[in-house]
């Protein structure tokens, strides 16, 4: 563990809350928090956090997001990011208004800590690559509203081997193995909440984000990867996909303030379609002889297809939820 992942953790630890008990937790030395409660976490030599107390079986471990790691190496999610960071940088900049009268206001951010959490954040990739995209010179349209605040990213996956290979990668950012269902986070913490490509827990995001804050989504529309669909499930039920109850599920829980699509093809190899058919949900329940299959039949290109939508918190909803 380095210094800076120990100053990380040390900076930060107010933000945490213990998941058994509750109760607020300080660091023990190097090696663990522990709460007032005497409830102690590890935290890994590689600097990361583990406050999961029941590691059961996921089909999301170590092997999937190693090949997620060497698809998203290729560029083929850099699409997504760009537009996921000219979304927040447009965000931030402007002074936008929702339906009940609530402003987005760039000043507030200016002069503090911008906490953006990645809930569901795998091996740390597109938190890292967001991260990297808002501090970019390139962006001045919306420089001068972060040029005086520190972006602290914190992702949390309920994956062991996802956050391993976050925390080797990517540095400065708060690595953190936890649940969604019931995060380790005091009550609004956040200004930003990332939940792209994995499920979602509304009750939780109201609770752990800001009055003000946002919440950016990122699902696959019905093209996405339909390459592989086909090939998989073709004149099946599962052939076709529809995001539409994930949108209005949505649009239940908070304020949509933007939505954009992003829709292009990417080429690959042989070697990079056999990572990719690994890292997809799509290949769950499909037998071995068909991926096989699939890897030699020679699609060098597949589809890339998103939508991203921001909200904002419904305050009421918020409060009754607490």
């Amino acid at each position: 563990m380095t210094e800076q992942d120990k100053l990380i953790i040390s900076e930060n630890i107010a933000m945490l809350k213990c998941p058994v008990c509750g109760d607020r937790m300080s660091v023990q030395g190097n090696k663990s928090i522990v709460c007032l409660n005497n409830h102690c976490f590890d935290i890994a030599k590689k600097g990361y956090v583990n406050l999961l107390q029941n590691h059961g079986n996921s089909k999301y471990d170590k092997k999937l997001f190693q090949s997620r790691n060497i698809i998203s190496q290729t560029g083929f999610f850099d699409p997504l990011i760009e537009a996921v960071v000219q979304m927040m940088g447009k965000i931030i900049s402007d002074n936008g208004s929702i339906s009940d009268n609530r402003s987005i206001s760039a000043l507030d951010l200016k002069t503090k800590s911008i906490k953006i959490l990645d809930a569901g954040c795998g091996e740390g990739f597109h938190l890292a690559r967001i991260i990297n995209g808002l501090n970019d010179q390139e962006h001045q349209e919306y420089q001068e509203y972060l040029e005086t605040a520190h972006l602290l990213g914190v992702g949390i996956d309920i994956s062991k081997g996802g956050i391993q290979i976050a925390a080797k990668n990517y540095q400065d950012i708060f690595w953190l193995v936890a649940d969604l269902a019931k995060t380790p986070f005091m009550d609004q913490q956040f200004d930003v909440i990332l939940n792209i490509l994995s499920p979602a827990n509304y009750g939780e995001f109201k609770r752990i984000i800001g009055d003000e804050g946002i919440l950016i989504k990122v699902v696959p529309d019905s093209d996405y990867l339909k390459e592989l669909r086909t090939a998989f499930y073709q004149e099946t039920d599962k052939e076709l996909y529809s995001n539409k109850m994930v949108l209005d599920l949505f649009s239940k829980n908070f304020h949509i303030i933007d939505t954009q699509k992003v829709n292009y093809e990417f080429k690959l190899n042989s070697e990079e379609l056999h990572h990719l058919i690994k890292m997809t949900p799509l290949s769950w329940g499909v037998s071995e002889e068909k991926m096989q299959e699939v890897s030699e039949i020679g699609i060098n290109r597949v589809t890339g297809a998103f939508t991203i939508i921001a909200g904002m918190p419904k305050k009421l909803d918020f409060k009754k939820n607490r």
